[in-house]
């Protein structure tokens, strides 16, 4: 059980429950990291894997690689309601009991059709990230909620980072597509830790006057906050798809591993930065957002100039900066916006929108490569970051309105 320094020196004021603290928080999150391995390691070896399937040009890979993420969204705000409802938990280890089925299952698929349905059952019975944000805004509020939000998006891009370099060291020994069974231990583990940890619930018995929650306050607007986070996934998810092609037409010859260290750089970014960032952020996501924003678009448009390892590393490094500032301003605004709402409704619409805003932007990014070339894709992330931009900083489009409030 955390002490209560540990749990003061995680948030401050009354964000934690009772036997609630950071070794809690951490282990949320390292659950969330280990179970999202598969999911994010091995998709982009779908052009190995589905030959052996039937699809020897592998021409469904692009479609099957937004299959979980699809189902995943459509799934989300169903599953947090029932964590609001039935015990977040209970429903936290449904999402990784959920994986470890679905990864079984698509290792062991030997037909096309078996390994799509799998990973449409990835997405249904899945949904980790929403799951553990719902069970941390159950026993987190304020700025430990904030860090605690901030720390999960950690988790997801050292995941990203490490876990295609993990698939690929195995592959000589392991196929891609027998990965995903083998794989399947670690949502298990990562179920078998949570199984130890309590129910969340919010203790405010030791809250000041001035920190305790006000229920006559008006609630955090959610439409800025949707709308945001649409926004910030699209304009960042866009030049995923073709930046390695990207890198290895601007610069000919290039190797593959400085390619792999291009695309990682973004997220290294917030793994080194992110929990300074909070501290400059806290008190004023909204501006946070918007600086977000303009460094994302300039960091895009700088892509389409760069013609040279040390220009690319650098827009890499601004787009970076972006990245860092609003992830983290955003998980402070969804902190304040989950105050006094459901948390697992809120979430699970949450991630709806983050999956809708990653599925646009490749279906975006597919789109505008087709009809222009590579430059499209980012030509349309910074029209949007810049939009956005405009949008973050005129306050008066997201004023409070009672019509936006979370029903009770």
């Amino acid at each position: 059980m955390a002490t209560a320094s540990s749990a003061h020196a995680l948030s401050e004021g009354p964000s934690v429950g009772a036997g609630f603290g950071r070794r809690q928080v951490h282990a949320v999150a390292a659950c969330y990291f280990v179970a999202s391995f598969a999911a994010l390691g091995l998709p982009p070896y779908l052009t190995a894997i589905l030959p052996d399937l039937g699809d020897a040009s592998a021409r469904w890979a692009g479609l099957l690689y937004v299959v979980p993420t699809v189902f995943g969204a459509l799934g989300a705000p169903l599953w947090g309601r029932a964590a609001d409802r039935f015990g977040r938990k209970r429903l936290l280890l449904r999402a990784q009991l959920g994986l470890a089925v679905s990864f079984l299952l698509a290792g062991w698929a030997d037909s096309l059709g078996a390994f799509v349905t799998a990973l449409v059952l990835q997405g249904v019975l899945g949904g980790t990230f929403a799951a553990s944000n719902g069970y941390l805004a159950a026993a987190l509020t304020g700025s430990g909620l904030s860090k605690a939000l901030t720390l999960m998006q950690g988790a997801a891009r050292a995941a990203l980072v490490l876990a295609p370099i993990l698939v690929g060291s195995l592959a000589p020994w392991v196929s891609p597509h027998r990965q995903y069974a083998l794989l399947a231990v670690l949502p298990l583990a990562a179920a078998a830790m949570l199984a130890a940890l309590p129910e969340p619930t919010a203790d405010l018995s030791a809250a000041t006057p001035a920190e305790a929650p006000d229920a006559t306050a008006p609630l955090a607007p959610l439409r800025a906050l949707y709308a945001f986070e649409f926004a910030f996934v699209f304009c960042t998810v866009i030049s995923f798809p073709y930046l390695i092609a990207l890198v290895e037409d601007r610069i000919p010859g290039v190797s593959p591993v400085v390619s792999g260290a291009l695309f990682a750089l973004p997220h290294l970014c917030y793994l080194l930065f992110a929990l300074r960032v909070h501290q400059a952020v806290e008190r004023r996501p909204m501006q946070g957002i918007a600086a977000g924003f303009g460094l994302v678009a300039l960091g895009l448009a700088g892509h389409g100039a760069a013609d040279s390892l040390a220009a690319f590393t650098g827009v890499r490094l601004l787009l970076g900066a972006g990245l860092t500032l609003g992830l983290v301003s955003l998980s402070v605004l969804a902190a304040e916006c989950a105050h006094g709402r459901p948390p697992g409704g809120m979430f699970g619409t949450l991630e709806l929108v983050s999956k809708g805003g990653a599925v646009a932007a490749g279906l975006a990014a597919a789109a505008g490569n087709s009809l222009i070339g590579l430059p499209a894709p980012l030509l349309t992330g910074t029209a949007i970051a810049l939009i956005a931009l405009a949008a973050a900083t005129l306050p008066a489009l997201f004023r409070r309105s009672p019509r936006i409030r979370w029903s009770r």
